[in-house]
């Protein structure tokens, strides 16, 4: 299905072609966001995209558990906001590497292999005992570690099967071992071209952020384009989280340039600091705001500023961590934007903005696609159903804070297109922002 911007009737392709544009007071919304996209280098994880549900064991994706020093990116990135929840899934992306290799052992004729290359395969080991149960028999375990991870009850190398670590390969007799270490892992060397497959590997999924947490800024710039390109070439709304990105000018892109340092005294660098402001921003809501929210785990941030630096920033389009009240907050949550048109306004500054248009946009594509589209007339009772639909959504979000107004029928209008299969839908709403300033007259007599 066909989707982008549209400025005459004259798309080809079946589909929903989506503008948004400044009003008095703009912006729409509604629908379940969570789901956060990265490529990252890792020592462990199969080639293509990994989706990793919130809760789930990382083990399998990146070889370690969530506790585990190397996960600190998923940790950080599921941690959530303490005014909303975490993303409810990350789309991981394993980069490829020059150079990369699978860790392995030879056990008599049988050699043991990592199922996947990365110097994780070198904390495997695998031992042959003989099965007390089976005269000729052994236990062959595969140790991750120091703990048995797999137990396979044979007669001789044959009958070994690959488990979630190790793969075997090779016949013939087995032999007691008191365990053989599995050696040779690399995780290679990153080549920044690698991340044009990673995008063309997440472009088919649907995600709300994101997340860069490099530093090469033709990769930043790459990215930032292929955001802008989802919105307004693929009518997919979402956005990109970074940090040090320069003139980027878009409401598709959030930056900071703040690192943080937790209560563990980890310090995380503003480009490390990506991975919660990644999960802190697909995780909220339409109608929630992140503006002051707190950085769950954060003691500190790595340089406080003062107040003309912080101003200096949020100017520049920026988002700004601060420490206040004992906690690491959101100065403002806002993204990129700061050259404003008659079309695009200081209102899609806001990211609760951008999350009421693109819940918006991607449920109305999403929805008429599969409902609407092809199976409802072109005549005065279908365009009705079409408006009747998008009034009662609207309706929805004004009741969850969204919108700063009641929609009634006369912001809602269905008209016919210039073709006979085509019909031209308008709304008019108003954003319902949440409350970020209050200015205080106190009379004293």
């Amino acid at each position: 299905m066909a989707g982008g911007n549209w400025t005459a009737q004259n798309k080809m392709r079946p589909g929903i072609y989506i503008n948004f544009k400044s009003a008095a007071n703009p912006t729409p919304t509604q629908g379940t966001r969570g789901t956060v996209a990265i490529a990252k280098a890792l020592s462990w994880g199969g080639a293509g995209v990994m989706e990793i549900a919130a809760g789930e064991d990382t083990a399998p994706y990146t070889g370690y558990p969530i506790t585990a020093p190397q996960s600190l990116f998923l940790r950080e990135m599921f941690k959530g906001a303490n005014v909303s929840g975490g993303p409810t899934k990350v789309l991981l992306y394993r980069l490829p590497a020059a150079g990369a290799a699978a860790a392995s052992a030879k056990l008599g004729e049988i050699t043991a292999t990592a199922v996947y290359p990365g110097t994780r395969g070198n904390d495997i080991s695998v031992s042959i005992a003989a099965d007390v149960n089976n005269p000729d028999g052994f236990v062959v375990s595969t140790i991750v570690d120091g703990a048995v991870a797999d137990n396979q009850f044979v007669k001789d190398g044959t009958e070994l099967i690959p488990n979630q670590w190790a793969g075997f390969s090779g016949s013939g007799t087995l032999s007691a071992n008191a365990g053989v270490t599995l050696t040779g892992g690399a995780d290679g060397t990153e080549d920044p071209a690698a991340y044009a497959a990673a995008l063309e590997a997440l472009e088919p999924y649907s995600f709300d952020v994101l997340a860069y947490d490099g530093t090469d800024s033709t990769v930043r710039q790459a990215m930032e384009a292929f955001v802008n390109r989802l919105a307004g070439q693929n009518g997919r709304y979402c956005q990109l989280v970074v940090s040090g990105a320069r003139g980027a000018d878009s409401p598709y892109v959030i930056n900071t340039n703040s690192g943080v340092v937790l209560e563990d005294g980890a310090q995380l660098s503003a480009n490390e600091t990506v991975w919660w402001l990644a999960g802190a921003e697909a995780g909220a809501q339409y109608y929630q705001s992140l503006t002051y929210a707190a950085y769950p785990g954060a003691a500190d941030v790595a340089v406080r500023q003062t107040d003309s630096q912080i101003e200096a920033e949020i100017n520049s389009g920026n988002i700004v961590l601060t420490r206040e009240f004992g906690h690491v907050r959101i100065e403002t949550d806002i993204n990129t934007l700061i050259t404003y048109t008659p079309d695009m306004g200081k209102v899609f500054h806001k990211n609760t903005a951008m999350r009421v248009c693109s819940n918006l946009a991607n449920d109305i594509y999403r929805e008429f696609s599969l409902n609407y589209l092809g199976k409802v007339k072109n005549n005065e009772e279908g365009r009705g159903l079409f408006k009747a639909a998008i009034l009662g959504y609207l309706k929805t979000m004004y009741d969850r804070g969204a919108l700063g107004k009641r929609p009634t029928g006369d912001d809602v209008t269905v008209e016919r297109g210039e073709e006979p299969d085509s019909i031209v839908i308008t709304i008019a709403i108003q954003f319902g922002d949440a409350v970020e300033k209050i200015y205080l007259t106190i009379s004293v007599s």
